[in-house]
């Protein structure tokens, strides 16, 4: 039995009312796009702006030009090693394949300082640049470069080399990583969006609260309560 009929249907009326928006949210009618991939593509394109550490990184890895090093990375297959020498060499770097296995010896400041170049083209979605560089997919050469960041930080830290694994690790972070994530994303100032992301940020306080008050009012309508 309803103990409340008015409060259980008041809520049933919100809980279709929420399904209904729920299923708008997820059909492509923004642009194409579902209201997910919508408001995802509205966020990236505003915190593009504030992830820009590529020239506070590149001044920082010019305290390693001239520091020479010697380096032994293991990549994941053949393919990936011929493509990451390509990298190494570019920055002119000495380097030896054997299988899966670079052996590189050369200038940390210029090899970080290739990376960075590579990873700056891509964070300005200038991708062709850094594929007609390498010859192959531009996505790919930034992926290699994460890679290898990887395994130079970890194979500098086995020579004792901690000032250079750590300014790797930055490199690959702050630049390579946020490159990648955001290649072909064009940066907004949120000034130009403030409505729209004011309105997003009401609308999920607003839209989770309606979905507990629904929930709320089906249990207390049906009679449902908590006691101590």
């Amino acid at each position: 039995m309803i103990a409340n009929k008015k409060e259980f249907y008041g809520g049933v009326g919100m809980m279709a009312a929420f399904l209904v928006v729920l299923i708008i949210i997820f059909s492509p009618v923004f642009k194409g796009q579902n209201g997910l991939e919508y408001l995802d593509e509205l966020y990236n394109t505003i915190s593009k702006g504030s992830a820009y550490y590529i020239p506070k990184v590149k001044k920082e890895s010019d305290n390693f030009i001239g520091s020479s090093v010697s380096l032994t990375l293991k990549m994941a297959n053949e393919t990936q090693a011929e493509q990451t020498f390509k990298l190494f060499n570019q920055a002119g770097a000495l380097v030896n394949i054997s299988g899966a296995e670079l052996k590189a010896t050369g200038d940390l400041g210029n090899i970080l300082e290739n990376c960075l170049a590579d990873a700056e083209d891509m964070y300005k979605n200038n991708g062709q640049a850094v594929s007609d560089k390498y010859g192959y997919d531009e996505k790919r050469v930034l992926f290699n470069w994460w890679k290898a960041c990887k395994a130079m930080d970890k194979d500098l830290k086995k020579q004792g080399k901690f000032p250079e694994a750590k300014m790797v690790a930055t490199v690959g972070k702050k630049a390579v990583e946020t490159s990648y994530n955001y290649y072909r994303v064009e940066p907004q100032k949120i000034g130009a969006r403030i409505g729209l992301v004011v309105f997003s940020l009401v609308f999920y306080v607003v839209y989770t609260l309606w979905y507990g008050f629904a929930i709320m009012f089906m249990f207390e309508g049906w009679g449902l309560k908590l006691e101590h």
